[in-house]
């Protein structure tokens, strides 16, 4: 039996599934203690009995995904609204030194990649199909990568890239939080002063800041109005023959209409409550994008590639916690790109986010991080991870 569930029926699952997650996470000490985020939580649980409703021959879920698109995008908006021109240059260096660690760890999961088939006597593009493509790269890079490597006889290249970005994006999303607790409590960083000022006046800005309900109006007229001019800058980007996220368009749309905010105060950009929407989108994209994995992908996967996803977890947990940390200044703000570079260097941009939210909503605001990984994730590592697989594709094959 296939239960076909359209755009509102799957919305209104998804928040039945988040409330799970956020209720489970409350009751359960250690997802709260380890920062997982509430629609992982149940996105999995959901996922797992599709799993099993699916291998007993019970049930079959269809779910039409249009809203998870417009969701997705939604979110994006709010972040472009955050890129004021201010923010960007106290940002800059820290966007290039961040961009060239990513760089690096897509070089190693592909060396990596292909050591492991090399050792397991797989096809090197096998190999690949565990790296950079499925986990820096997500399902939109393996879904145009994978189909080039069958071409190039790694039979069955297309599924395991899909079930390995799968995977990623469970273990990236499980990995974040831990990993900047650690580092926070490890290296005492709530007691530096630096974080401890920007704390404080976050705190004193939330407390001094009320919700304007009418401000909620304008916040989502706003985003409405972005998402609409960025489709047409979308456009005129396809056009020059690159690739973009469907919502990088939305985004550089918000951001310029925050900056003519900020230049000319023709109009309020009612950024609280432009951030409060953009939580909830991301929420409820998340739960519906975890509800439709295929769990029954991994179970197919043999031993070898089993092993090779464990050392791409490795690495990634390795990498975030000695390098990202080390090389993004060993402070608070450090500590929280590390725990996003675990879900953006696994998979998604989103669950990067995620993992930041359910950060810093138990330690502080972390603004600098929140503009980094997004822009890092949106606009420049797609160019940089398409030039590598490809050198690695005509190197080792």
């Amino acid at each position: 039996m296939v239960l076909q569930l359209d755009m509102i029926q799957a919305l209104s699952l998804a928040v039945v599934v988040l409330l799970v997650g956020q209720f489970i996470r409350k009751k359960v000490s250690f997802l709260e203690k380890f920062c997982i985020p509430a629609p992982v939580i149940g996105g999995l649980i959901f996922a797992i009995l599709a799993l099993i409703l699916k291998q007993t021959g019970i049930l079959e879920f269809e779910m039409d995904g249009t809203l998870k698109k417009v969701l997705m995008t939604a979110f994006f908006t709010t972040v472009g609204f955050t890129a004021s021109l201010k923010l960007l240059k106290k940002g800059g260096l820290q966007v290039g030194l961040f961009l060239l660690i990513a760089t690096i760890l897509v070089s190693l999961q592909n060396i990596v990649g292909v050591s492991l088939a090399k050792v397991f006597q797989l096809d090197t593009l096998i190999g690949l199909s565990t790296g950079s493509v499925p986990m820096t790269g997500g399902h939109g890079t393996s879904g145009a990568f994978a189909p080039l490597f069958e071409d190039k006889g790694a039979i069955g290249a297309t599924t395991v890239a899909m079930a390995s970005a799968t995977f990623g994006l469970i273990v990236g999303s499980m990995l974040g939080g831990p990993i900047a607790k650690r580092l926070i409590e490890k290296h005492n960083l709530l007691d530096k002063k630096q974080t401890l000022a920007a704390q404080e006046t976050a705190a004193t800005e939330e407390a001094t800041t009320e919700l304007i309900p009418s401000n909620f109006a304008s916040a989502a007229f706003q985003i409405i109005i972005a998402m609409g001019i960025g489709t047409i800058l979308s456009t005129l980007l396809q056009k020059t023959g690159m690739t973009f996220p469907s919502y990088i368009g939305a985004m550089f749309a918000a951001a310029i209409m925050r900056n003519i905010s900020d230049m000319t105060g023709s109009y309020k950009t009612p950024s609280k409550e432009i951030d409060i929407l953009g939580n909830i989108s991301l929420s409820l994209f998340l739960a519906m994008a975890l509800m439709g994995l295929k769990l029954w992908q991994l179970a197919d996967l043999a031993v070898p590639l089993f092993v090779m996803l464990i050392a791409q977890s490795l690495l990634m947990a390795t990498f975030a916690y000695f390098v990202t940390f080390r090389v993004m200044g060993r402070d608070y703000q450090a500590a929280v790109l590390a725990g996003g570079h675990c879900g953006f260097g696994m998979g998604a941009t989103p669950n990067a986010i995620a993992n930041m939210e359910a950060i810093s909503s138990n330690y502080g605001p972390a603004p600098a991080a929140f503009f980094i990984i997004p822009l890092v994730g949106s606009l420049f590592i797609d160019f940089f991870n398409a030039g590598i697989i490809t050198t690695f594709m005509n190197i080792f094959h």
